[in-house]
């Protein structure tokens, strides 16, 4: 077993992001600030775990579909299964993942994710099987991510700020020691309430 020496953290998706008229999940694109490139997904389900998977500070690497494995059955049948996500922490310990809905996990697909498990702890990586997120923890997190993207960044603002916030202080008085406040993000007056 060699596969905890290969970086499944930057494998390509193993298979297809398909999409076709009729389908019933929608798959996409997820801006990882974490790989600072785009993540697949394959429905919407997986795109919320990824974009919590990408705002995790212990992650440090992902990749969607990262490998297949492949196994015979007790009957003798060929069975395949590619996992959602691989995810690397920055202590060098992984993490794969599966997203399914409780009330829509099948026993083909239990099988399946047990199997995962069990070659998971093969290797010594955690396995999850999860499921639907605490919505209000979503809507917080896709709102907090839009800012993550390096457009919202600009420098020398952006490294003036982080150091004028390293330590705690009202909004107005970090935003007013960097220089006019008048081009800090509009949102942050109209969430605090604040003009002055």
């Amino acid at each position: 077993m060699d596969a905890w020496a290969v970086r499944f953290e930057d494998a390509a998706p193993v298979r297809a992001f398909k999409s076709y008229k009729g389908q019933r999940h929608l798959p996409g694109l997820w801006w990882s600030s974490t790989v600072g490139g785009h993540i697949g997904y394959e429905s919407w389900l997986e795109r919320d775990h990824v974009m919590l998977l990408d705002f995790d500070p212990s992650v440090v690497g992902i990749s969607s579909q990262p490998f297949w494995l492949f196994w015979r059955s007790d009957a003798g049948k060929s069975v395949s299964h590619a996992p959602d996500y691989f995810a690397r922490r920055n202590d060098g310990t992984a993490v794969v993942v599966d997203c399914r809905q409780a009330d829509r996990r099948k026993p083909r697909d239990v099988a399946k994710f047990e199997a995962t498990q069990t070659a998971c702890s093969q290797v010594g990586w955690e396995f999850r099987l999860v499921g639907a997120p605490d919505a209000i923890v979503v809507r917080n997190v896709r709102w907090l991510a839009g800012y993550r993207h390096p457009r919202h960044r600009p420098e020398p603002v952006a490294s003036e700020l982080l150091a004028a916030y390293s330590e705690p202080q009202p909004l107005m008085g970090g935003a007013s020691s960097v220089g006019d406040r008048s081009g800090c993000c509009r949102c942050c007056f109209t969430c605090c309430g604040r003009t002055s």
